[in-house]
């Protein structure tokens, strides 16, 4: 029997209302969330438990959410990041596009747009790996029809 794996979303905040108004947001639609205050943190959960998506505040203590994007795309460059800030500004909304990011959004966010760049953030997920697998066994098909 197979089960279907949840997707694992990591709310990356240091606004604990925020956090907890993610979360809750993201329970209905049957996430494994997990939720941190700071870019250390995580970055430390990445290593442990990598996300399928993370929702990255930019302006934070210590690391900020820029850092913490690079260092996610650069070790989990499957991971989709969605930068959600307070202070949205065009170089920070381009920087985190160069750098990789799926979406940059501006807060406060209501429940149903958290639900819709979460799930738009894994489709695009889900796609890029079915794009490489496909990729992979063309590739494969190939070496097997020079030989």
């Amino acid at each position: 029997m197979k089960m279907k794996s949840k997707t694992r979303v990591l709310i990356v905040d240091d606004t604990e209302v925020v956090r907890l108004s993610y979360i809750r947001s993201l329970a209905e639609v049957h996430c494994d969330v997990e939720m941190v205050r700071d870019g250390e943190e995580a970055l430390w959960v990445m290593e442990q438990r990598p996300a399928d998506v993370v929702l990255l505040d930019l302006r934070m203590p210590g690391m900020d959410g820029m850092s913490v994007l690079k260092v996610i795309k650069q070790k989990w460059p499957d991971t989709e990041v969605v930068i959600i800030t307070g202070y949205p500004s065009v170089e920070t909304a381009k920087e985190a596009v160069r750098l990789g990011a799926f979406d940059y959004l501006s807060k406060p966010l209501g429940p149903d747009e958290v639900v819709s760049v979460a799930s738009g953030a894994m489709t695009q997920k889900k796609w890029a790996l079915h794009k490489d697998r496909a990729g992979q066994n063309q590739e494969r098909g190939m070496n097997a029809a020079s030989m």
